[in-house]
């Protein structure tokens, strides 16, 4: 197991994580560090675990909004996936009916060919 000292608020906290996250890690960190800082901004020195528990909301309601977006596309790409394969469907039956057709035809005629000899 790996450890990074990430840095949150001006506070240092380590943090163990596994081999090879240590950058990941150390990049979640900076964007609630950023977060956290925007909020401080805007509302002032609220308390560490206040301004923590704000950064984590609103960090939260950002991946709602993410998971409903990718919901929302989710179900976009299938209802245009349906599309396209009932309008390939239609078109092939278009190119098909004629052939097809043409073949009862080509059929009918060497009956009737049958039968008259």
């Amino acid at each position: 197991m790996a450890q990074v000292s990430v840095t949150i608020n001006g506070r240092k906290y380590p943090i163990v994580c596994d081999d090879g996250q240590e950058e990941h890690v150390t990049r979640l960190a900076s964007y609630i560090d950023k977060r956290a800082s925007e909020i401080a901004e805007t509302v002032g020195q609220v308390g560490e675990a206040r301004l923590v528990v704000m950064a984590s909301l609103l960090i939260a309601d950002e991946l709602s909004e993410a998971y409903d977006e990718m919901e929302r596309l989710q179900v976009e790409a299938k209802n245009s996936e349906e599309s396209i394969r009932a309008e390939t469907r239609e078109t092939m039956e278009a190119k098909i009916a004629p052939v097809v057709e043409s073949l009862a035809v080509r059929i009918e005629n060497i009956a009737d060919s049958l039968e008259s000899d």
